[in-house]
């Protein structure tokens, strides 16, 4: 039987979950793939009025414009460490929650630390930027705490470009750690339980079994949401971004998505900033397929 006659029985036999499908493919279509023919005003000095198509055709010059530009190396720069920052611990904290609560016998304790670690996750963006702001401001619990700490006067932490990257970093670990844990708890539930069994029996304590037993078993995982995570390294969320930085943190806060929104909507460089966000992606999904097959070498876990 050939393949088009299979595909073909396979569809009439199981139409209604094809049919489930149509919705999510036709979201893809439209509103993923179909903006992307709008990449090419990266290649034009494009002007609102004058359409795409009547738009002149500069090539690469936008592109050389960047990589020539005075902030080129700024917010390359920020965005890798910003990110590396949210690789050495945003990444790590959840699992080190999610083995911590897979230890916890007592349900009701269990369930109390997750709900509270949970909770962080619904708050909005702007209202958790806000909270920043207040914890942070020269009367602020964190700015006293820290003046408490050092012995030094400290006005709005925010004004320092110093603290900007351990400001969002751990914001972003308390707000998202919860939510982030739950995948790993689930792949844990699946492990089986005789392996823990046969390690009591042996007389394994709980570091070694965490090591040996839990952290082995759920590695999958792990290598899946990290080629993800490095997948992602040249994006930022520009909300929060702009919502946190301010000019006398520029030099360490100003990754390329703040930078592409100040071109892009606040200057109305469309094509300039378009031709940024290219680069970004392209960068992205380079970092996406070396880390996947550096992974699929290295432990036969990969995407594809």
């Amino acid at each position: 039987m050939r393949t088009g006659q299979i595909i073909k029985k396979d569809v009439k036999k199981n139409w209604f979950v094809y049919m489930l499908a149509v919705p999510v493919i036709a979201w893809f279509v439209i509103f993923c793939y179909g903006p992307m023919w709008g990449l090419l005003i990266a290649f034009k000095d494009f002007k609102p009025l004058l359409g795409f198509s009547n738009s002149d055709w500069v090539g690469l010059k936008h592109f050389i414009d960047f990589f020539e530009g005075p902030y080129f190396w700024r917010v390359v720069k920020n965005t890798l460490l910003l990110n590396a920052w949210g690789l050495a611990f945003g990444f790590t904290a959840p699992i080190v929650l999610a083995l911590l609560l897979n230890e916890i016998r007592d349900g009701k304790f269990k369930k109390l630390v997750q709900t509270i670690t949970y909770m962080p996750h619904f708050i909005s963006l702007v209202v958790v930027c806000g909270m920043i702001h207040i914890f942070t401001a020269d009367e602020g619990v964190i700015t006293q705490l820290l003046q408490l700490i050092t012995g030094k006067d400290y006005t709005s932490l925010l004004g320092y470009s110093s603290f900007f990257r351990p400001i969002y970093t751990f914001s972003d670990i308390w707000q998202t750690i919860g939510w982030s844990s739950i995948i790993y708890l689930a792949a844990m539930s699946s492990i089986d339980s005789t392996l823990y069994e046969a390690a009591d029996m042996d007389g394994i304590g709980r570091l070694k079994k965490m090591w040996h037993i839990t952290l082995p078993q759920i590695s999958p995982v792990i290598i899946i949401l990290f080629i993800f995570a490095v997948g992602g390294i040249m994006a930022s969320s520009y909300e929060k971004i702009i919502l946190l930085y301010n000019p006398l943190t520029y030099d360490r806060a100003d990754v390329i998505a703040s930078y592409v929104y100040r071109r892009g909507l606040r200057e109305a460089s469309l094509s300039y900033s378009t031709a940024v966000g290219l680069i970004s992606s392209l960068v992205n999904f380079a970092l996406l397929w070396v880390t996947n097959k550096i992974a699929s070498r290295k432990s036969e876990v990969s995407l594809w």
